[in-house]
């Protein structure tokens, strides 16, 4: 389909706000009868210490491809801002993404399933990821805002990648901006469709994303710690336990306030501070970063940080984390490298980045289970019937060296 055959963002139809359970009710019953329904979410992880998905876009073909007037016409897409953050009763939706026969396309699948996953328990059960298909089709540059100008010639306000998604109400850029993270998907997973087919990927690609439909939510492994800072680094040995003191009453601060950490004050500030320790709120404002209204509103409580940071002992360092290719065997390394090198040779020959062939942690368990067929290799989660079949081969051959 020519370019041009599409609506541009001057007459793509505003989005339909859903904020209540009469607009949501409408909405069901639209997207009820669709069999593709594509998917976006904006949270506010730069405003708050506990983000959350403020935003639901949903885009959907006005109607089934069975009821268009031509087939050589393009589907109109209807595109709606679902607001969690007013309206809260919509499991039905979730429902809706868990059928088996309901398609939910994404781009950049992983995050926003596991978000969906987290604030809503919805799973969904068959997914479409336009950005690794475009990864398994050897395509550079797939950022959606990249796509959506190479396809479309769409170009998307970059101002918008920062804004406050927790606001209300929303503006008239924060929706504009929003529905063009769905509005073009429909038609950009047709024609990559076409062409994973075309190039013989497409069996890859649903193995792609069946593994995306079984991602949930996992609490972030390493736990938050004052020593994940370069700071810690840079400040003398015995002055670790004030920059402590600073880190651990920045944290609270943040939690109590609900707002990021570099919100309330920068790692850089609290490095300066445990380097200079000041005694008065004078001697903190001439601090780089640590402004007028932050010297009013935190200066006594950081004074009183810095004083009983003073006192405490310095923390204990942490023991050395081994990465996982550092805990093998000397075989299981030599497998392992040899593993590597062969995916390397493998994605330039196929002109795919070499974590579409497998990534880090399929080779790690290749290298130490050492599988000896093809049905012990795809007992390993991430390798499904196409890659073992055509992969499999060269991986036994190398795994049982």
């Amino acid at each position: 389909m020519p370019k041009s055959s599409h609506p541009t963002p001057s007459n793509i139809p505003a989005p339909i706000l859903v904020r209540s359970t009469g607009e949501f009710a409408e909405m069901m019953a639209h997207l009820r009868d669709q069999p593709l329904i594509a998917v976006d979410t904006e949270s506010d992880s730069l405003y708050r210490y506990h983000p959350r998905v403020c935003l639901i876009q949903i885009s959907a073909y006005a109607h089934s491809a069975e009821t268009r007037p031509s087939p050589a016409d393009p589907l109109p897409t209807v595109d709606y801002l679902l607001d969690p953050l007013h309206f809260h009763r919509f499991q039905p939706l979730g429902e809706l993404f868990a059928d088996p026969a309901v398609e939910v396309l994404f781009h950049a699948a992983e995050n926003d399933v596991r978000l969906l996953d987290r604030d809503f328990n919805f799973r969904c059960a068959n997914v479409y990821d336009t950005q690794l298909a475009a990864r398994i089709l050897g395509r550079s540059g797939v950022g959606l805002a990249a796509m959506l100008q190479a396809e479309f010639g769409v170009v998307s306000d970059k101002s918008m990648q920062r804004t406050d998604w927790g606001r209300r109400p929303l503006t008239p850029q924060q929706m504009t901006y929003a529905q063009l993270d769905t509005h073009y998907l429909p038609v950009l997973r047709q024609r990559q469709i076409e062409k994973l087919k075309a190039a013989e990927r497409w069996e890859e690609a649903q193995e792609g994303f069946a593994a995306l439909a079984e991602l949930r939510y996992e609490e972030p492994a390493q736990e938050r710690t004052f020593w994940r800072m370069k700071q810690t680094r840079d400040v003398p040995e015995e002055d670790l336990g004030l920059l402590e003191e600073l880190w651990s009453w920045r944290e609270i601060t943040a939690e109590r306030l609900d707002r990021p950490p570099f919100k309330i004050l920068g790692d850089t500030v609290l490095g300066e501070i445990t380097q200079r320790k000041p005694t008065s709120l004078e001697e903190l404002a001439q601090i780089r970063g640590f402004s007028d209204r932050s010297v009013k509103r935190f200066g006594r409580e950081v004074l009183e940080a810095v004083r009983l940071g003073q006192q405490r002992p310095t923390p204990p360092f942490p023991e050395p984390t081994a990465r996982p290719e550092q805990l093998l065997s000397n075989a299981e390394r030599a497998r392992y490298d040899s593993l590597r090198q062969w995916r390397t040779t493998t994605a330039n020959e196929r002109g795919v980045d070499p974590d579409i062939v497998f990534n880090n942690d399929t080779l790690l368990q290749i290298a130490t289970r050492q599988p000896a067929t093809l049905e012990a290799l795809q007992e390993i989660a991430a390798i499904g019937p196409w890659k073992a079949r055509t992969y499999g081969p060269a991986v036994l051959a190398i795994g049982n060296r």
